[in-house]
């Protein structure tokens, strides 16, 4: 089967410390690229300006004072029914979600405690037709004691949940830190995953020959599944930022567009 799956590339890692937001965006669309990801809401009409989708967008605050404490649900269904509404206004597909880091709950009992937070917004999720995307994070670099640093906890979290409209974003760099083993990991949670981050380790620069992750098999086994949806590059370019956005649409399109037999 074949996949329709489109490159992004996320705004952050570009602006404003590489480039202007004018010649982000102009060096993106002349690489190729028809999507952007986690574009600041100031940003938005911008990048709408240019043609580009809006791949994501952050849901709601913040990345440690998540979804896995109860006490935060009412303020966080709050934020994310209006990114919801924002969502649909600006035809932005998914927004991403936390889980927030680990406290007294068991690994048990804090899932069901952030199923519990999404399903309060789910159906209004559906209804727009936007994905709630619970981010993953390795909790070993980048953001101790996170709680969602496992696929396989995410995975049990949307099965709580119980709706379509909640599914993970699997970010291949802060797995790979995690637990590894890629390929395998997304072919057994494909049926959960509706968005995916890339991003070279150690580093999280570019998916060059200097890191240890070998993209064209992850690219590859991605399309194999049938994945329809972004792949969006997520990486703090070492050399210059233009050729680094043209590099990887180009090499990386091949990868993902390959025809598979069904």
């Amino acid at each position: 089967m074949m996949g329709k799956i489109t490159q992004s590339v996320s705004w952050w890692c570009y602006v404003p410390g590489l480039l202007t937001a004018d010649e982000f965006l102009a060096a993106a669309m002349h690489a190729g690229f028809t999507a952007i990801d986690l574009v600041p809401p100031e940003q938005w009409a911008r990048v709408k300006d240019c043609g580009l989708q809006i791949s994501s967008a952050v849901g709601h605050a913040s990345i440690e004072l998540g979804l896995n404490r109860a006490e935060q649900h009412a303020r966080i269904e709050q934020e994310l029914g209006a990114s919801i509404a924002l969502a649909t206004q600006w035809a932005i597909p998914n927004l991403v979600c936390f889980s927030g880091s680990r406290h007294s709950a068991t690994d048990a009992e804090a899932a069901h405690i952030t199923a519990a937070g999404l399903a309060r917004v789910s159906g209004a999720a559906t209804a727009a037709g936007v994905t709630l995307l619970l981010e993953l994070l390795n909790s070993r670099v980048d953001h101790p004691g996170y709680q969602a640093d496992r696929t396989d906890w995410g995975v049990q979290v949307c099965r709580l949940a119980g709706a379509a409209s909640v599914r993970l974003l699997y970010d291949i760099y802060h797995m790979q830190i995690m637990e590894g083993d890629v390929i395998r990991t997304v072919e057994r949670a494909i049926g959960s995953i509706a968005h995916f981050h890339t991003g070279g380790n150690p580093g999280r620069n570019d998916l060059d020959s200097s890191q240890e992750l070998c993209y064209p098999a992850i690219l590859n086994a991605i399309a194999r599944t049938g994945f329809e949806g972004f792949v969006a590059h997520e990486f703090i370019p070492k050399g210059d930022p233009r050729q680094a956005l043209q590099r990887t649409f180009a090499e990386c399109a091949p990868a993902l567009e390959a025809q598979w037999p069904a």
